[in-house]
């Protein structure tokens, strides 16, 4: 992995009277038999992961799975009762609230499910806002704010009011806005889940244009496993406040830590999660292939070729032959698995 960014050790986040109480040497002590009997609500709990520079890192979960919760500890917006946060090595938690507020105006952006936009103030202010509240000069501004309209492909409509615009790009001044102070991370807290399933996609597209083109560290919360694998590196599923398995939508698939994470994947589109890696068979001597396929290739991008030969492809990685895939490798992991877990 790169280097961190963001860290999280054992991260307890608990609601009601006196929730200190319940904590020692900075650590949760306390099981969640107590803390209900004590009328204290955990909405995080005991989570410790990891982001490194330039990662896409989701955090999903359902409704009440402390998801939104986690990510406010993890910008520095709500303090965790227990545990600590690293920044760039730095405990949000042991620093002053001058450089707390530093760091998230100056290294931290943020985009929310609301849009959040000033109902008053053109695209152009509401992108230009926050470098505003930084005390930048007012062309430097402007001048950050256009680049940023025309990064989202607003260009042209710099002096509309928020009402005039479709959600879709009143999302992308949200994002445009998030941008503009030039973050290091940048979050991303269900973005899309209030806009129509087109204007969904065409976010998420613009999302992943993005991150090609900026680099960012990105930590995006949603409820939605198909966008989590669309512009995911790893992902953390929760559930009741406690994360239940990291890892990569393919090892999130094949290899389910717990039944909650098998009934969360279940219905994934697995031909557009695995790889030829994950199907492939031992080549057993074989020579006579109808094709080659690279081992990180997904099954969506090979499967009509596969399936409409009578001979097996060779699966290589940098020239190496690592196995071979056929119709039968490919049936056994889309279909048969499927069907013997309905059996």
């Amino acid at each position: 992995m790169p280097e961190s960014i963001l860290a999280c050790r054992d991260v307890a986040k608990l609601f009601g009277a006196k929730p200190e109480r319940f904590v020692r040497d900075g650590r949760l002590a306390v099981d969640q038999a107590a803390l209900a009997e004590a009328g204290v609500v955990p909405a995080v709990m005991d989570v410790s992961l990891e982001i490194g520079r330039g990662e896409t890192f989701v955090i999903m979960g359902l409704s009440g799975s402390g998801k939104s919760t986690l990510v406010r500890c993890l910008s520095g917006l709500l303090a965790p009762t227990a545990g600590e946060v690293m920044f760039e090595g730095r405990d949000l938690a042991r620093i002053s609230e001058g450089e707390l507020i530093k760091i998230r105006r100056h290294q931290m952006g943020m985009v929310f499910q609301s849009f959040a936009l000033l109902p008053h103030l053109s695209v152009l202010r509401n992108v230009s806002f926050p470098l505003e509240v930084q005390g930048r000069p007012k062309a430097e501004c402007e001048a950050r704010a256009r680049e940023m309209v025309k990064l989202v492909g607003l260009n042209g409509r710099e002096d509309r009011f928020p009402r005039e615009l479709s959600g879709g790009q009143q999302q992308r001044v949200g994002i445009a806005r998030s941008l503009a102070v030039g973050p290091d991370l940048w979050f991303l807290d269900e973005p899309f889940s209030a806009l129509d399933p087109l204007i969904r996609r065409e976010m998420q597209d613009e999302v992943l244009r993005l991150q090609g083109l900026l680099k960012k560290t990105i930590i995006f919360i949603t409820h939605d496993f198909e966008e989590a694998v669309r512009v995911a590196d790893r992902i953390a599923i929760m559930k009741d406040g406690r994360v239940v398995q990291i890892g990569s939508a393919e090892e999130l698939v094949l290899s389910p830590a717990t039944d909650y994470v098998r009934a969360f994947t279940r219905d994934a589109p697995r031909a557009k999660i695995l790889t030829a890696r994950s199907v492939m068979a031992p080549a057993g001597g074989a020579t006579d292939f109808a094709g080659q396929i690279d081992a990180g290739q997904r099954i969506a991008s090979f499967a009509h070729d596969v399936e409409s030969s009578d001979r097996p492809f060779a699966v290589v990685e940098n020239g190496a032959l690592l196995g071979v895939v056929d119709r039968i490798a490919m049936i056994d992991v889309l279909v048969g698995r499927e069907r013997k877990a309905a059996a």
